[in-house]
């Protein structure tokens, strides 16, 4: 085995041990090889595990996958040992400005106003700027953001993490999202509705949801977010189907919030890319999206998860907690129920969490890879959920020819999960390991070479 040359060894520790990224390229010559080598790869484009697996890394990029790949001579290595590789984890379902309190679930409208009312935009994306980081060092590479970031705080995330002022993972952004007159914010005094155009565009006919998409375009967003469900009323077709050819026109995709039959139904006449939450969808709409290749998002939660999260850091009684999960239940089989229709009947999945609450002992990050547990228990495969947050994932994004499988030619977003996750799913809850772009953002192992 070659001895590190000084400086290189030093900087080679110091990556090792520090979540502060070093890039392949700041190891040497602006030529040099990294090399990630594991007991096994999953690389996302096949149900297959590569065993003896290596990854080579130059500059940003991938530029070799396999098994028993030579390794050049001047390559630094990183011996991961009995570890999964795997792309960089999608989630394409974030709120990263906004964190509610999810110890008292009847309460959450009334904590949105409060953050609304309460947090400037600036401090928002400043406190998103710490939950971003925490996405990423749970292995959440790239994220689609859907809103609830105030007047463009999700923009001006995104934008500091691209410029390299603070550290997350890639991110899609929908600015504020399109919405019948309140939004999600409920009944509000005259004097309080000002408040709804600080968390989203009230749009008012087809003609005004074609303006708000083209303003949201103008403000930097890279996805539209459109919120069908609304009280009293609801988007209507034509407006979504003016939003839907806007967004086309240049490119962007559309994501819609819709719960219960009739926004369904509208959604995904109007042809939009995906369908966010989708609880109580009929199969009929469930066989339009897969003509029309709609995405599902299901963000689902277990029962476990949801009593734990109501009761927040208070312990519960064991009677307490048996009647919280009899409350829950029904809930969560509805959700299972829908999503296993759905993947029985071809609808295409992409993995989202949806995680906006404090979870009490958890990160950002953590709390958000616990919806794999949900997709779990409802009865899809790990290899299935494992396709839902990388490549299907990257597709819906628009970005499959940049991310979501192992690839030459692809950014080296890779993370490593102890153990075989295809045995069991929850290993992707704890990544050792995480690259971004080539700069190596965690890890646990030593580098040999």
């Amino acid at each position: 085995m070659l001895k590190w040359r000084f400086p290189v060894a030093a900087l080679a520790v110091w990556a090792a041990m520090s979540s502060v990224p070093l890039k392949a390229q700041e190891l040497g010559q602006c030529d040099h090889t990294l090399a990630i080598r594991a007991q096994r790869l999953i690389d996302g484009t096949n149900d297959f595990v590569v065993t003896d697996a290596v990854v080579l890394v130059v500059d940003e990029k991938i530029s070799a996958v396999g098994s028993g790949l030579a390794i050049p001579a001047s390559a630094s290595v990183i011996d991961l040992g009995d570890v999964t590789l795997l792309p960089g984890l999608i989630d394409a379902h974030t709120h990263l400005l906004e964190e509610m309190d999810g110890s008292n679930q009847s309460l959450q409208d009334v904590d949105m106003l409060r953050i609304v009312a309460t947090q400037s935009t600036a401090e928002r994306a400043l406190h998103g700027a710490k939950l971003a980081r925490e996405d990423l060092e749970a292995g959440i590479t790239t994220v689609r953001d859907v809103g609830n970031s105030g007047v463009n705080g999700d923009v001006a995330l995104r934008r500091a993490i691209e410029n390299g002022w603070v550290q997350g993972p890639r991110m899609v952004t929908s600015t504020r999202a399109l919405a019948a007159q309140g939004g999600q914010l409920g009944r509000l005094t005259p004097e309080a509705q000002k408040l709804i155009e600080e968390e989203y565009t009230t749009i008012r006919g087809p003609e005004s949801a074609r303006q708000a998409v083209r303003q949201a375009l103008y403000d930097g967003a890279t996805c539209i977010k459109v919120i069908v469900n609304g009280s009293p009323a609801h988007v209507t077709l034509d407006e979504m189907k003016a939003i839907v050819e806007e967004a086309h026109i240049s490119g962007v995709k559309v994501a819609a919030h819709a719960i219960g039959k009739r926004v369904t139904a509208i959604a995904a006449e109007a042809g939009v890319d995906s369908i966010e939450h989708g609880y109580f969808i009929s199969d009929d709409i469930l066989k339009m999206m897969v003509e029309k290749h709609i995405f599902l998002v299901p963000t689902d939660a277990t029962v476990k998860s949801l009593v734990d999260l109501s009761f927040g850091m208070r312990q519960p009684t064991a009677r307490e907690r048996a009647q919280r999960e009899k409350e829950y239940a029904p809930i969560v089989k509805q959700e299972q129920d829908r999503l296993m229709r759905a993947i029985t009947l071809g609808v295409p999945i992409a993995a989202g969490s949806d995680m906006n609450l404090s979870t009490p002992g958890l990160t950002r990050g953590q709390a958000s890879l616990m919806v794999y547990e949900a997709y779990a228990e409802a009865g899809m495969t790990p290899m299935q959920i494992i396709h839902a947050a990388t490549r299907n994932a990257a597709e819906l994004l628009g970005m499959q020819d940049r991310i979501g499988t192992l690839e030459p030619g692809k950014f080296a977003d890779i993370v490593a999960v102890p153990g075989d996750p295809l045995k069991d799913i929850r290993a992707l809850e704890h990544a050792t390991f995480v690259m971004k772009g080539g700069a190596v953002v965690v890890s646990t192992s030593k580098w040999v070479q």
